[in-house]
């Protein structure tokens, strides 16, 4: 497997989760204050999701 071929792989593995991974860190933060602290379990998963796609495109950007 190339390369570009497993990072789109893992990509797609996150919008397939059963938690949606936000799109960027404006959407993370307004879910974090809509919520106020109900759902915590939720938001730290959303949060871990972002920070893996995060690491995934710096990990593109520099090898592609």
């Amino acid at each position: 497997m190339k390369i570009k071929e497993f990072l789109d792989s893992k990509n797609k593995m996150l919008d397939r989760g059963i938690v949606a991974t936000p799109h960027d860190r404006e959407y993370l933060s307004s879910f974090a204050q809509a919520n106020n602290g109900v759902n915590d379990f939720l938001l730290m998963q959303m949060a871990m999701n972002f920070g893996y796609k995060l690491a995934l495109e710096d990990v593109e950007e520099v090898l592609l």
